[in-house]
């Protein structure tokens, strides 16, 4: 007569047989354990950066296409020589842009001052403190429209100040924290590099970024004809063109056109300029996420497969030592199909066991590195863990399979004999 043995009691077999020999399964698993513990902690970590430049780029303006001579951030000329040898964008540009292009609502225009001057650190200081983790930027009144910013005191400066030159600025929240810790920037003034300003607003605490660090906070923000007058030799000038609503796309391609007659690109050659949007610098990031996700897993791989030898090493040694209990199974009723799923079911317990392991160290690490490095974005998420425990039983599943077909196809009378 066939004894039937349920799942449950088939898997509280198998976590029994786990944990009589607890030492040498931890041992067997660790490979599993190490290939679990990197997926996750990479994946939480990749995920919170993204999450991170996803808000910082939307702060930027989802319609907006910008113009710079060169890829890549605008405060550097970037790593490409032929890129670095191409003449600068001219600010003149955003005025054709506004009259050329139907798909254009406005257009402004800024300037990256060099954080070196005449072989000095840029230097903000009021009497008593002083700090150079700042960046200077020029720029129209009409850029807070194009990309809004939320303000913790002040406002932004006007058109009128703009035009006249007025020696005011908005400062990011850390160069405002930095400088005035009491905070009272807005009215009170400041000395960079040799001029005066006038604090006129003061930028909220910036949302998203690189790494957790957003580059709004270290900004101090001058009117553009202020930052002509400060520094004539600087060019490096981008354009920010807000598209009309649902019309980004068409603003792009009038855009480049209009930039290739100016700059007199020859057809068939490519541009020798930049125009980026958002989802675009997004889709880069991704793209060099995708590749280190790809580097992970093949690390973790290999600490996978070598998991997977191990389990599959010691369920066939489980197998040789139980032997005489396999014989005594079948010989009271057990099935075939029973012996298998006996095996099958201590296999995935073994790699279960070590996905779970796995994924608590994830989340310990995770969460240690968001207490360590505030700045550092990390969060773990759900897709994560479940693909973690899921791959960790498919291994247990793949590997165990073997042993546990051996087992079953032991003859029962040859198992009785064997000591």
């Amino acid at each position: 007569m066939a004894i039937n043995i349920s799942l449950g009691q088939n898997f509280r077999m198998a976590l029994d047989a786990v944990w009589t020999h607890r030492f040498r399964s931890l041992l067997t698993i660790l490979g599993i354990v190490i290939g679990i513990t990197t997926v996750v902690t990479v994946a939480s970590l990749l995920t919170g950066l993204r999450q991170g430049i996803v808000v910082f780029f939307d702060s930027l303006g989802p319609d907006n296409v910008f113009i710079f001579k060169t890829s890549g951030n605008p405060q550097f000329d970037g790593p490409n020589p032929k890129e670095r040898r191409r003449k600068a964008i001219d600010p003149a540009y955003a005025e054709d842009i506004r009259r050329i292009v139907t798909a254009v609502q406005d257009v402004g225009v800024q300037i990256y001052i060099p954080n070196i001057q005449d072989g000095k650190a840029l230097t903000a200081h009021v009497p008593g403190t002083e700090t150079d983790d700042v960046s200077l930027i020029g720029q129209t009144a009409n850029v807070d429209d194009l990309a809004p910013h939320d303000f913790r005191d002040g406002r932004f400066f006007t058109t009128e100040e703009n035009a006249r030159g007025a020696k005011v600025a908005v400062l990011g929240n850390d160069v405002a924290n930095a400088l005035f810790p009491d905070g009272k920037a807005v009215g009170n003034a400041f000395m960079l590099d040799g001029a005066e300003y006038t604090v006129v607003g003061v930028f909220a605490k910036a949302k998203g970024g690189f790494f957790g660090q957003n580059g709004e906070d270290t900004q101090i923000t001058i009117p553009l004809s202020t930052a002509h007058f400060r520094y004539p030799g600087v060019d490096r000038y981008m354009i920010i063109a807000k598209a009309k609503p649902g019309q980004r796309k068409e603003a792009y391609d009038e855009i480049e056109a209009l930039l290739r007659r100016l700059r007199h690109t020859p057809k068939g050659e490519e541009d020798d300029f930049s125009l980026s949007t958002p989802d675009q610098i997004i889709s880069q990031f991704d793209s060099i996420t995708g590749i280190i996700g790809l580097v992970a897993i093949a690390i973790s791989g290999l600490g996978l497969l070598v998991g997977g030898i191990g389990v599959m090493n010691i369920m066939l040694v489980s197998v040789t030592e139980r032997t005489r209990e396999i014989g005594v199974r079948k010989a009271i009723g057990a099935r075939r199909f029973d012996i298998i799923w006996q095996f099958l079911a201590e296999a995935i317990a073994l790699t279960g066991v070590g996905g779970l392991l796995g994924i608590i160290i994830a989340v310990l690490v995770t969460l240690l590195v968001s207490v360590l490095v505030p700045s550092l974005p990390s969060t773990v998420p759900g897709w994560a863990i479940i693909t973690g425990f899921t791959v960790s039983v498919a291994i247990g599943l793949f590997f165990g399979t073997w042993p546990a077909v051996k087992a079953a196809q032991l003859d029962p009378v040859e198992a009785l004999r064997y000591e």
